[in-house]
């Protein structure tokens, strides 16, 4: 790698100096401007310290440290060769680009235990977790009868999905605010993090969605990340929709499966680090198509086995609901991978 690419990524690595500090060198901790620990090698002790703010380059750049009672200093590329053991650099860079692709968590408390997060804004993360955790369970509410109308009866392991009586909704800036009843969805990161919420309003008798505009929106962080319905390892479905990602789980009730919520951030959802086997529950629009192909590629260039799993209809809730579980079990058969047919699919 050319010179200036390695120092790119030190760049990049130092605008996450904490972050980098927290999962390299964990038996550290913060104090003002620096992470203090023992040695490089997370030795736990005061002697060493990392800047964590200041210029991109030069004297005082962020990720800079030194080792006082060794006399050694260096940057966050050194720390992860170090902490890695690796002795090719290209091993080192290869674990910078890694750890960059990663999202990563938000500062906590500082040393005097003040909170050093900005606060709740409309739209953040923080109100996406507080609707969240505001809204109960679903079951015997308007979202079961819901889900229940567009076909989907099997209900385990969506945690991810709660109900919320009296949701705000707001036609546009000008309008007057609604409260209506909604489906929220928790997004979360490959740490099972919340960064965001999904509101899908609904009718007041559950038959369908609310007759407004825009009846699904969502709020906070939401790319790399997605609605997760169980936890994946070495397999992972992936797809755009609630409902489009919980028709096929319906036959694959073990599967772990993610709803990406549009095509944009379908394409850009991020892999967990053990995932060798990776299907795409495509629909049928241009928007998908382009979604598909650049997921595919990118798993592939990822050493990731990649499928494409393209329903009948326009997508896998119209193969539900229009043709029915079987039917959408053997289309499923002919197409997963033999270990995950014996693994994963029903009857």
């Amino acid at each position: 790698m050319p010179r200036h690419e390695a120092l790119d990524l030190a760049i990049r690595l130092g605008r996450q100096a904490e972050a980098v500090c927290r999962h390299y060198l964990s038996s550290g901790h913060r104090a003002g401007n620096y992470w203090l620990v023992g040695d490089v090698h997370n030795t736990p002790g005061r002697s060493m310290f990392v800047r964590l703010s200041g210029p991109e380059t030069g004297k005082g750049a962020a990720g800079k440290w030194t080792d006082a009672s060794e006399g050694c200093h260096g940057d966050l590329l050194d720390i992860i060769r170090e902490a890695q053991g690796f002795t090719d650099f290209k091993d080192v860079l290869a674990e910078a680009g890694r750890f960059l692709a990663l999202p990563h968590p938000e500062p906590g408390p500082d040393q005097e235990g003040r909170d050093r997060t900005i606060p709740a804004a409309p739209g953040s993360r923080k109100a996406a977790r507080r609707l969240f955790a505001m809204a109960e369970p679903i079951a015997g509410t308007l979202v079961e009868t819901y889900l229940r109308g567009r076909s989907i009866t099997a209900l385990t392991g969506t945690a991810a999905l709660r109900y919320h009586p009296c949701c705000y909704y707001r036609p546009d800036h000008a309008g007057p605010t609604e409260a209506r009843p909604a489906m929220i969805a928790a997004v979360t990161d490959l740490a099972g993090r919340q960064t965001g919420a999904h509101r899908t309003w609904l009718a007041p008798d559950g038959s369908g969605k609310a007759p407004i505009a825009t009846p699904r929106r969502a709020m906070g962080e939401l790319l790399g990340h997605g609605v997760r319905f169980g936890v994946a390892d070495d397999v992972l479905a992936v797809g755009e929709g609630i409902e489009t990602v919980l028709s096929p789980r319906q036959v694959l009730p073990g599967m772990p499966m993610l709803a990406a919520l549009s095509a944009a951030h379908l394409a850009a959802v991020l892999f967990p680090p053990t995932l060798r086997r990776l299907y795409v529950l495509c629909d049928r629009d241009p928007a998908g198509d382009r979604a598909r192909d650049s997921l595919l590629a990118r798993a592939a260039s990822l050493g990731i086995e990649a499928i494409a799993l393209v329903p009948v209809e326009g997508d896998f809730n119209d193969d539900l609901r229009h043709r029915g579980a079987a039917a959408l079990s053997a289309a499923l058969k002919d197409v997963l991978h033999p270990d995950d047919r014996r693994r994963f699919l029903q009857g």
